[in-house]
């Protein structure tokens, strides 16, 4: 075979190669989304007991921050909010159900961190919901910051943050703890309720959602410090860009829509009469956004009109009037003081 013959030969098997790649790319953004739209149905993986983000009433009924996420992306790809299915995981089986294709989505007020990126087969989305790690204690300990609690021993869940964070802020100070790991939290709480161990340490919003479901809340004291940065939010299988896009875009269609004062009761008004650009993108009228993921051009105007802009689920879940009674804080919008931030849909 002559050099020129090779050239060729080498070429056309770069060109198909390529073309392979690009395909097999191609299959896989679109895998997920296909599979849901062909199920007719999101299959979510949450909590049952955190209050608040992802909890199941007495009367069977889902509710929560992190419900409501999973409901507007089924809003936004199936047309319906209520269509989803939804998962109970726990925090070591998480990412494990997300891995072996058992959910579609991790709604379960998972914290975003490098070695989860790196290491668990599962996309970050974009932070829901901002916290951080905090130390819930017994109130007739009198204890009033958490370096009162050298050598305290402390309840834990497996699999989560909280153990490294724990680690790494009583390390720095020179203080010792001991643990009681054990892995339910259900059972976690009530070993802590029960005495079994000092102090119990989780998210600040865990800890206040937990704290409302005990007997008596007044005898747990939750101390003012947060001792981490934890940014939480659903997590999505790896390497299937169209579907994480899909998720992080409802979300951000959510806190965009706050942000421009479109609410679920005067979202009709707005996509029939604007003359806001950014608006009209939103509420799919102009731009045909929806079109390039694969969804109707009414995907964010399904998601705020069946389950409501960001302020409308805060406030429905955690705010002013639930027993929660959280601040925004940094969950306020990037322009009202917090850092909830939305990349524009343009």
């Amino acid at each position: 075979m002559n050099n020129i013959s090779l050239i060729k030969k080498c070429a056309t098997f770069s060109v198909l190669s390529v073309g392979i790649g690009i395909a097999l790319i191609g299959t896989a953004q679109a895998g997920l989304l296909e599979d849901v739209k062909t199920r007719d149905t999101l299959r979510c993986g949450v909590s049952s007991d955190k209050a608040g983000f992802s909890y199941l009433t007495d009367n069977g009924e889902w509710s929560g921050m992190d419900v409501d996420l999973c409901r507007s992306v089924a809003a936004a790809v199936l047309g319906e909010a209520s269509k989803v299915d939804f998962v109970v995981t726990t925090a070591k089986n998480r990412f494990t159900a997300l891995a072996s294709g058992e959910i579609d989505v991790l709604s379960r007020a998972t914290t975003w961190t490098a070695s989860r990126d790196a290491n668990l087969g599962a996309d970050f989305t974009t932070p829901w919901f901002y916290d951080g790690q905090g130390v819930m204690t017994h109130a007739n300990f009198g204890v009033s910051s958490i370096e009162d609690l050298d050598g305290a021993v402390f309840c834990l869940s497996p699999g989560t943050t909280s153990e490294q964070n724990l680690e790494d802020y009583f390390g720095r100070r020179n203080m010792n703890y001991s643990t009681v790991v054990i892995e339910k939290s259900t059972e976690l709480y009530n070993a802590f309720q029960r005495g079994r161990c000092d102090a119990i340490t989780n998210d600040m919003s865990g800890l206040a959602s937990r704290r409302t479901q005990f007997a008596d809340p007044d005898a747990f004291t939750l101390l003012p410090e947060a001792i981490s940065k934890e940014p939480l939010g659903a997590y999505v299988p790896q390497g299937d860009a169209q579907w994480r896009d899909i998720v992080t875009w409802t979300a951000f269609s959510l806190m965009n829509a706050e942000e421009l004062n479109v609410t679920s009761e005067n979202v009709d008004e707005m996509r029939d009469d604007t003359e806001n650009p950014n608006v009209a993108r939103l509420l799919g009228t102009e731009g045909h956004i929806g079109e390039r993921f694969g969804l109707d051009d009414a995907w964010a105007y399904q998601a705020i009109k069946q389950v409501g802009n960001y302020k409308e689920i805060f406030n429905r879940n955690v705010g002013p009037d639930t027993p929660l009674n959280f601040e925004r804080g940094l969950n306020r919008l990037w322009n009202e003081g917090g850092i909830l931030y939305a990349a524009p849909i343009r």
